[in-house]
């Protein structure tokens, strides 16, 4: 993965408009964000860049299915929408691919009443899945578009074929990313500084090279961010969120870059450019070692081969672990802390967060600079409305 460009130290100036904490995918668009809007910004990492689950391998951008639609739903949906023409201004502006397709989703459909659960779905995408003059299709299909691509036998029922999902490759666009931050007037980097306590009432962080005082602070550390939080949330019962363990692979194989991802009970094979396929993931709760590969990624690799015959014999180039922030309602978590002004929160989301990053990170960063925001977070989001689960837990 690139590295930033000259990442600065805080050597010599301890005080910030607005610290970021956390150099992932999450953190990282905060920052671009606050590049943005002309916001002084400081974005610390104690590894580098997308060291965690965000220099993952899968990259799948799923969306919700189209039926009993929510706000949770339609922000999803106009979320995976202005990804495209966020990465496309991105990589007109650094020179560099984040490896984004809309390529689509496949999923077998073995069974009869699957069938016709999905015809209800698509009629829900025909009233749901349009913005502006684009629409969006959950096609119900008797056979595969791509012939030897994904095994007839598995969809004696049929296969849908949507085209909303898209992929993108996970690294490629966290150096996108940090490209364009590389030329930021406004926000400076910092790898290799580890923030061991946050006092929101002080604004300081304490980390491994001194105190950083801040306006405001944004807590963009995945996983890590949970027991910060927890420390300062009166009257909780349990904590706010947990890590989870992730498995997935790469491929090599002959196989075109614009093939559909492929999606079967918690099984994603996505093919990417150069004839790369990633194939995951697990979601382990409990865990030994949080970064080795084992059984679990052998018996996906297994389904994977069994599913999409054109990998029978493709190499594997990479096996991956990492852990993902899970939060306590699994939805993603971000906005200012009840209790602490200072402080706002942009974490959890473990399943959906490259697809919503940079829209979950505009709000964070607006709220942050107390400036109004085009969109509305689903109140299932904030962090308030997770802090109301885990108080109310018995």
């Amino acid at each position: 993965m690139e590295r930033a460009d000259n990442p600065t130290r805080p050597v010599g100036q301890s005080s910030v408009d607005l610290l970021i904490v956390g150099g992932g995918i999450m953190g990282l668009w905060a920052a671009v964000h606050a590049e943005r809007l002309g916001i002084q910004a400081l974005l610390v990492e104690a590894g580098y860049f997308g060291q965690g689950a965000s220099g993952g391998l899968l990259g799948a951008l799923m969306p919700h299915m189209p039926d009993k639609w929510s706000d949770k739903k339609q922000f999803q949906f106009d979320a995976l929408v202005s990804l495209e023409e966020e990465i496309a201004a991105l990589e007109a502006g650094t020179g560099l691919s984040a490896g984004y397709r809309r390529a689509g989703r496949l999923i077998p459909l073995p069974k009869p009443h699957l069938r016709q659960i999905a015809l209800g779905h698509s009629r829900d995408a025909e009233a749901h899945w349009r913005k502006d003059e684009r629409e969006f299709h959950w096609h119900v299909l008797d056979a595969a578009p791509i012939p030897g691509w994904i095994d007839p036998t598995a969809g004696e029922s049929g296969f849908v074929f949507d085209t909303l999902a898209a992929r993108v490759a996970p690294r490629a666009l966290l150096n996108v990313l940090q490209r364009f931050l590389a030329g930021a007037q406004h926000v400076r980097l910092a790898e290799g500084l580890s923030v061991e306590g946050i006092d929101p009432e002080k604004a300081v962080a304490t980390t491994n090279e001194g105190d950083i005082r801040f306006g405001r602070c944004i807590l963009a550390a995945g996983y890590r961010s949970f027991p910060i939080l927890d420390g300062l949330t009166e009257g909780r019962k349990s904590s706010l969120g947990q890590p989870v363990k992730g498995q997935a692979a790469m491929l090599k194989a002959d196989i075109d870059g614009g093939f559909p991802v492929i999606f079967r009970d918690g099984l994603y094979i996505v093919p990417h450019e150069n004839g790369l396929v990633a194939v995951g993931s697990t979601s382990e709760n409990r865990f030994g070692d949080p970064l080795s590969t084992d059984g679990q990624l052998d018996d996906l690799l297994a389904a994977a081969r069994a599913l999409a015959p054109m990998l029978a014999g493709a190499e594997v180039m990479e096996r991956w672990a990492g852990l993902r922030p899970k939060a306590v309602d699994r939805d993603p978590m971000v906005g200012v802390h009840p209790d602490h002004p200072s402080l706002i929160a942009l974490t959890g989301g473990f399943k959906v967060s490259f697809g919503l990053a940079h829209r979950l990170a505009e709000a964070a960063v607006r709220e942050a600079a107390d400036m109004p925001c085009s969109f509305k977070l689903p109140q299932s989001f904030t962090l308030a409305s997770h802090i109301s689960v885990i108080s109310h837990k018995t």
